[in-house]
């Protein structure tokens, strides 16, 4: 492809991007995948050229661009190296013309940029938008740190148990470490979370919203065989998802439980009150995420951000109802906005005088708003925020 070509192509998927992002459909990366499969003819440097002209335009722009065109001549305004590929050529993109739309404006619009939390600056906000780096998380109960460092002597160890970090592009997956489950790929930021799970040595476990597993796994791995640890969602692909990860740790102790929308509570009635420990990894904006889904900011709206907090707010009553006498119930969302970290954290307490908030000790995060606040600039973490509440 010329350069021109692959510029085309960048405006074509970005459209779809476009639109995804507008419907709540795909992710970026899912996009990708799909357009390049239905190209063959791109080869590996064009994929890679493709993309990058994507995530500089994804990345630059906080609001949803009008199209892929609109996007890419935005950008072209600022790398005029990017203004000669709209040439006309064949497969390129037609001339730009004077009146014709550009996107503009700032990385974060202004409505959502106020409502971070307090501690995010400036400095803060810019390193969102940095590659994130490849953490791994060693099961003790299968492997060991020195076989890992054999297989990469490159790594990097971390400041909680079994935590490490490769360099990013490192082929992981097709390890024998991966395969065999002695790592699973997981951020750092989660593994904190799962440490704050661990005050106590619980009997029950309920990972109530628990997507693919990540942190039911990280809880298994920790905790005694005989533990019971319930994985639950409402997302029946999601959950799907666990079953081969399972496989790999060998955990025989982890059970799923497919939970219908609006009606959580049926399926839960056996747990109430009688839970050791309750995560709630609650849905969000992702805002946290942006290293790796830039594209999240084009999906956020005033009314969307509204409907999560309501959502998180109902999951973290009804999670609150399966925690026994003495349980603890740890809340966690991957946004740095206070609407969904701090401001809920305050009202559940506010509201029920029998439960306290519990500081945790961790090597990384720091205090804020009755709950730990971790971000790319302070901790080289996604960005989290996460509480634990004790029940009186």
């Amino acid at each position: 492809m010329t350069p021109s070509a692959r510029l085309q192509a960048a405006i074509e998927l970005l459209d779809e991007v476009i639109v995804a992002a507008r419907d709540n459909g795909a992710s970026a990366d899912n996009i990708a995948k799909k357009f390049f499969m239905a190209r063959r003819y791109a080869g590996s440097k064009d994929r890679r050229a493709v993309r990058e002209h994507i995530y500089a335009a994804i990345r630059r722009f906080g609001d949803r661009p009008e199209s892929g065109r609109a996007a890419m001549a935005g950008l072209a305004e600022e790398q005029p190296e990017l203004r000669d590929l709209f040439d006309g050529s064949a497969y390129g993109p037609t001339a730009l013309t004077e009146n014709e739309a550009r996107a503009g404006g700032v990385s974060i619009a202004n409505w959502l940029s106020e409502r971070f939390a307090a501690l995010i600056d400036e400095k803060e906000k810019a390193v969102l938008f940095d590659r994130a780096p490849l953490d791994i998380r060693l099961n003790p109960k299968k492997g060991d740190a020195r076989a890992i460092k054999g297989a990469w002597p490159e790594i990097e160890t971390l400041p909680l148990p079994n935590a490490y970090r490769l360099p990013t592009g490192t082929s992981v997956e097709n390890s024998k470490a991966y395969n065999s489950g002695q790592i699973e790929i997981q951020d750092l930021g989660s593994q904190a979370i799962v440490a704050a799970c661990l005050l106590k040595e619980p009997k029950l476990v309920l990972d109530m919203c628990a997507g693919a597993g990540g942190k039911t796994l990280g809880l298994a791995a920790q905790l005694p065989d005989e533990t019971r640890i319930i994985a639950a969602d409402t997302d029946r692909g999601r959950l799907s998802r666990i079953e081969p990860r399972l496989r790999r740790s060998s955990a025989n102790n982890i059970e799923t439980l497919l939970l219908s929308p609006k009606k959580e509570d049926e399926a839960l009635a056996p747990f109430k009150d009688k839970c050791d420990l309750v995560l709630v990894d609650a849905p969000c904006t992702g805002t946290g995420t942006w290293r790796r889904n830039p594209e999240l900011r084009w999906r956020m709206t005033p009314k969307r951000l509204d409907q999560t907090v309501k959502l998180q707010a109902r999951l973290l009553e009804l999670a609150s109802a399966m925690v026994a006498p003495g349980g603890q119930l740890v809340y966690a969302v991957c946004s740095l906005l206070d609407a969904e970290g701090g401001d809920q954290t305050e009202n559940f307490v506010k509201n029920h005088p029998e439960w306290r908030d519990i500081e945790v000790d961790l090597p990384i995060g720091r205090p804020y708003r009755k709950g730990t606040l971790l971000t790319p600039y302070q901790d080289g973490t996604d960005g989290f925020y996460f509480t634990c509440l004790e029940k009186l």
